[in-house]
């Protein structure tokens, strides 16, 4: 079973990713910020991680150079606000395998985890 981290400083959307995650059959771990979410990378090794890029004190483009530094393989997909797509390229250029603006189109978010899925060893 995929381990997915779930990190945002948005409860409500903690709350959708993780039951919409874990109807879908995924191992859902949360994080309410970057640095909760660093030290859930270490100890748990999900397989893949949804990160929020606007958090409190350290946001998602720090966190996913700090993730790259603890784990090369896992796969990150970055969440951000619509006027943020510039942030989601840069994103790329730094190793996330994809982004999504928010509202989130779960549907899509679903096919691009099962790609990565599928083309990784867990």
């Amino acid at each position: 079973m995929a381990r997915v981290l779930v990190v945002d400083d948005e409860p409500d959307a903690v709350e959708l990713l993780q039951e919409f995650l874990t109807a879908k059959g995924y191992d859902v771990i949360t994080a309410s910020d970057g640095e909760e979410a660093l030290r859930q990378v270490k100890e748990h090794r999900p397989h893949l991680i949804l990160l929020d890029v606007r958090m409190p004190r350290l946001n998602g483009m720090e966190v996913l150079k700090r993730v790259r530094e603890i784990d090369h393989e896992v796969g990150v997909i970055m969440v951000t606000a619509v006027n943020e797509e510039e942030t989601g390229r840069e994103a790329l250029k730094m190793g996330a395998f994809d982004y999504i603006t928010k509202p989130l189109d779960l549907q899509y978010l679903e096919r691009s985890l099962w790609y990565k899925i599928t083309t990784m060893t867990l």
